[in-house]
Parts: C-alpha cells; sequence; structure tokens
C-alpha cells in the first residue's frame, strides 16, 4: 500500500528529518528556471541563472525571439546546447504546446461566440495539427536528444463541456505517443492546464489511470487548477499519484505577488517526504511589464524557502 500522510505533530517531522535531508531534499540544487520567463534573450537568462548559482533551465519559447525550442532546427539547438554545457546549465524540462489545440470532433468551451468562418480556419488548423501529431512529437525528441533531457510536456486538448467525457478518446493518443517516447528513452508529461481538459489534480489522476505508460507522468502546476476551483494544497495535491509527479512549476502570484498564495514551504517538504526526484521549475508568468523585476523577487523568496 502506498502510504502518503500529512505531518501535523513534532513527532512525525523529527521521524521525517532523515528524508528531508537526505537525497530528495530541495535545495537551489534542485531549482530550475524556465528561460523565457527569466530574461529577453537567452545570454540574459543564462545570466541569470548565474547570479543565482541555478544549475538547471527549463526550455519553452526563445526568449526575445519567439519559437519554441522543440521545433527548433538542429544545428540551431546543437549550438544552443553547446551554450548551455559552456555555462555549466543542465535541461531539467521540454516544455512543448503539443496537443493544446481543439481535438478533432469534439466542441471547446468557449467565452466569446465563434464566426462560421473562424469556426472553419481553426478546424482546418486543428485537423492539421491533430494530424501532424506524430511528426510534432518526433521533433520534440530529437531536440530533446540533443538538449539532454528526458521529460518533455504535453497537454490533452482544449477543454469541453464536459471534460470526463472525451478523457478515454485523448488518452488513446496518449498512449500512442508514449509508446513512441518509451522507445526513445523519454517521458511525456502532462501538464493541467485550465483551458484544457486536464486542468485539475482529479484530473491528472484520471488520465494517468486511463494511460499506465511507464514513459507517461505528470508536470504538476498548482496555480493552473484555482481557475478551475479546485484547492490545488494540500486537496488537489491529495489526488495525485505522487511517484508519477515528475516536474513541478510555480508561478509568481503563488510565491510573492498573489492573490493565491502556497504554502511552498509545506509544499516541498511533503515533495520531500513522497520522494519526488524531479525539479520544481519557476514561471514567473508576470504580464505587467514587470516580469523581470518579478523574477528577481521569486528567487528571493525561493532562497528563503530552501535555506528554511
Amino acid at each position: 500500500m502506498l502510504r502518503r500522510t500529512f505531518l501535523p505533530t513534532a513527532l512525525s517531522s523529527a521521524l521525517a528529518a532523515p528524508a528531508l535531508w537526505g537525497r530528495h531534499r530541495i535545495d537551489l540544487s534542485r531549482i530550475s528556471l524556465l528561460t523565457d520567463e527569466v530574461g529577453k534573450s537567452p545570454a540574459e537568462s543564462i545570466a541569470f541563472a548565474k547570479q543565482y548559482g541555478i544549475d538547471w533551465v527549463e526550455l519553452r519559447g526563445i526568449p526575445g525571439k519567439g519559437g519554441t525550442y522543440a521545433f527548433l532546427g538542429e544545428s540551431e539547438l546543437r549550438a544552443f546546447a553547446r551554450e548551455l554545457k559552456d555555462a555549466k546549465l543542465r535541461v531539467s524540462f521540454l516544455n512543448t504546446p503539443m496537443l493544446k489545440f481543439t481535438m478533432p470532433g469534439t466542441e471547446p468551451k468557449r467565452r466569446r461566440p465563434e464566426s462560421a468562418e473562424d469556426k472553419v480556419k481553426r478546424e482546418e488548423r486543428d485537423r492539421k495539427q491533430f494530424d501532424d501529431r506524430l511528426v510534432a512529437l518526433n521533433k520534440a525528441i530529437l531536440a530533446a536528444h540533443i538538449l539532454g533531457v528526458k521529460g518533455i510536456r504535453v497537454f490533452a486538448f482544449s477543454r469541453v463541456e464536459e471534460p470526463e467525457s472525451v478523457l478515454p478518446k485523448i488518452a488513446e493518443v496518449l498512449q500512442e505517443m508514449a509508446k513512441v517516447a518509451e522507445k526513445e528513452g523519454v517521458e511525456l508529461l502532462i501538464e493541467n492546464e485550465a483551458s484544457c481538459n486536464v486542468g485539475t489534480s482529479a484530473e491528472l489522476k484520471r488520465i494517468c489511470e486511463l494511460v499506465p505508460s511507464k514513459a507517461f507522468g505528470i508536470n504538476w502546476d498548482p496555480v493552473n487548477a484555482i481557475g478551475l476551483k479546485e484547492t490545488p494544497w494540500p486537496d488537489g495535491y491529495k489526488l495525485l499519484p505522487a511517484k508519477r509527479v515528475h516536474n513541478v512549476q510555480m508561478k509568481a502570484r503563488a510565491l510573492v505577488i498573489g492573490p493565491d498564495f502556497l504554502d511552498w514551504k509545506a509544499i516541498y517538504h511533503q515533495l520531500e517526504e513522497d520522494g519526488y526526484a524531479g525539479k520544481v521549475g519557476l514561471e514567473t508568468h508576470v504580464f505587467d511589464g514587470t516580469l523581470i523585476e518579478k523574477a528577481h523577487l521569486c528567487m528571493k523568496k525561493i532562497q528563503e524557502l530552501v535555506k528554511a
């Protein structure tokens, strides 16, 4: 039986101490940075990491240039991989937009009406992306191999009115992709994203039940579940299959600016107790022009947390 308890007593905390200070302890060496959230260019992002003694980065968009690292050409990827190696930085996670579109045959939940013309154009784009899903996957796998990273992010298509009704079909798609990933020695980590059919911890649990592949796991972003009325900590976390959580992301609004503050000290401790071996990535995610300023504030808060 998998026993997961939250430790309210001093005695329990004392008993857990070896785990907290052992190989699963979350210290600065376990913190990673999304490069497009801490700098306006690759060079600035690298400098930011070096300033705080960070060894790991997550890759998504190319800072200041647009586009995504996962789909760059091979020569550009190899040049950037050398740049990271020279800076003594390693890649903890490769964020991709794979399956972040509407699955053909479903109707997305919309906030605003969509004209008939726009719907036709969108459906054509969605169908092409769906048909090319394995092409995109193979590009991302090549990028992962070049960059020396195992975890690759995926989503679960645009959210419909009743996500549970489409999860079995989504699981078939993900299982097909996971088979490819397993053969290539990488793993797909599904992110809970409020605009997609897997947005809460409960939905993460369900999709993992439907996709049993050992090459399929979780990228847990607790803030993303708040918009779906889930209390991500501690309630949502209790639902997660802990052994399948292989990456965690945190945002400034949960760390330093609100309004969705989370008890990251408690989260770190629980991850440690559960034997979490992955990294915790900072995705600053501020859109008021103060992104880099808030990234520095986040790092100061993280420094406090890992010392506590």
